[in-house]
């Protein structure tokens, strides 16, 4: 009787409906992404690799890039990525490039978010894209290099942008690349392991900036408690 039982439960769990991905395209990309938002809240992220791990915090004001990151994770978009491209004193860029998606994240860009070492901020295409969007799944982090005052200040009369003392600061002593500012979406943070974005930087590469040695990454949702 108890084997029988037994049985009758896998065949339930088997014949049970599996919970469908929601497909995003280009029309429904910021209904889907705010109706996901508001049902997965999580805002850390850790990503693993050979090199050292990294924990990053989301930001809630770029709603529609964090709840695309959590859902890409979630639904396995990251399975099997790398950062595939790496470029000392600038940047390391990761993703799945097997993984092709055929939507586009509309730019969030926020002044109070900048491109500082360690800035989570995701990739883009230039042509055909006069709004900045984003790429669906292709994200990077900021190396970046110190600046010095002086040269701040002339980024900012270049660019046209206005940082506040607090983010031209940082620049001078922590670093990052002014440079993409409010050109591409910052939309989180390393909040430890800054040391480890320097180790995948100095990797060896070859070319087109790809590193000799693959960097798989592992990447995890934290759970809210």
């Amino acid at each position: 009787m108890k084997n029988s039982a037994f049985v009758l439960l896998l065949l339930l769990g088997a014949c049970a409906p599996k919970k469908e991905t929601i497909v995003i395209t280009q029309t429904n990309v910021r209904d889907v992404l705010t109706q996901y938002g508001k049902d997965n809240p999580e805002t850390e992220v850790t990503i693993e690799t050979r090199l050292g791990n990294m924990r990053l915090k989301l930001y809630d004001d770029t709603p529609l890039h964090r709840a695309n990151f959590i859902k890409l994770i979630k639904d396995g978009q990251y399975d099997e990525a790398d950062f595939y491209r790496i470029a000392n004193g600038f940047m390391i860029q990761g993703g799945n490039l097997n993984k092709k998606l055929n939507y586009r994240v509309p730019a969030e860009f926020n002044p109070a978010h900048f491109h500082k070492k360690g800035a989570l901020s995701m990739a883009r295409v230039d042509e055909n894209n006069p709004n900045k969007e984003s790429s669906a799944a292709e994200f990077f982090i900021v190396q970046g290099t110190t600046y010095y005052e002086e040269d701040i200040v002339a980024a900012e009369k270049t660019l046209g942008i206005s940082l506040t003392p607090e983010q031209r600061q940082t620049y001078v002593t922590l670093g990052g690349y002014v440079d993409l500012d409010q050109k591409y979406t910052v939309f989180g943070e390393v909040i430890e392991g800054l040391d480890v974005i320097d180790k995948i930087a100095h990797e060896k590469v070859y070319d087109l900036e790809k590193p000799l040695q693959k960097i798989p990454m592992v990447v995890k949702v934290v759970e809210k408690k």
